[in-house]
């Protein structure tokens, strides 16, 4: 694929994910959708695989932004680790890409906790289990959370 065709549907990648997580939520499973329509390798048991993700992992925001989970996965749904070699090496070319991802949304978004992500489109942290500040979190953070799984998603066709 030709340099300018990836980035056209790395464009439009973006916008399926934003449009995604704006009307659906979960933005792991969001990504992976994406990509999974996009450019395939995703399979449907890897997206649902990813829900436990969404919100740092449980809702809980102390892990890792759900959106780069996502990413992170999908980078291994094209480079990572078979099964049945799992006594073959590390595989050290799919922890690159997935570095060069983490660095560059940690680059862009000053962190990659979903916790230090609300703390930075908001000024603060929710009780994403609390469903008043859950609801203020949503209303709160706007299209950030979106934008921020469009991103990921745009990133990753451009790495593939």
């Amino acid at each position: 694929m030709k340099q300018e065709e990836k980035q056209k549907l790395a464009e439009e990648a973006y916008e399926k994910a934003v449009k995604y997580e704006l009307d659906y939520g979960c933005c792991p499973q969001c990504v992976l959708a994406t990509v999974q329509e996009t450019v395939g390798i995703v399979s449907d048991e890897t997206i649902k695989a990813s829900h436990g993700l969404s919100g740092g992992g449980g809702l809980m925001a102390k892990g890792a932004c759900g959106a780069l989970t996502g990413g992170l996965m999908a980078l291994s749904a094209k480079r990572g680790r078979d099964r049945d070699r799992l006594d073959k090496g590390r595989f050290i070319t799919n922890f690159k890409k997935g570095r060069e991802l983490v660095e560059r949304f940690e680059q862009t978004f000053g962190g990659i906790t979903c916790e230090e992500l609300q703390k930075r489109f908001t000024g603060r942290t929710y009780d994403m289990w609390n469903a008043d500040e859950y609801k203020q979190f949503d209303q709160e953070r706007g299209n950030q959370c979106a934008h921020a799984t469009g991103l990921v998603t745009k990133w990753v066709i451009e790495m593939l």
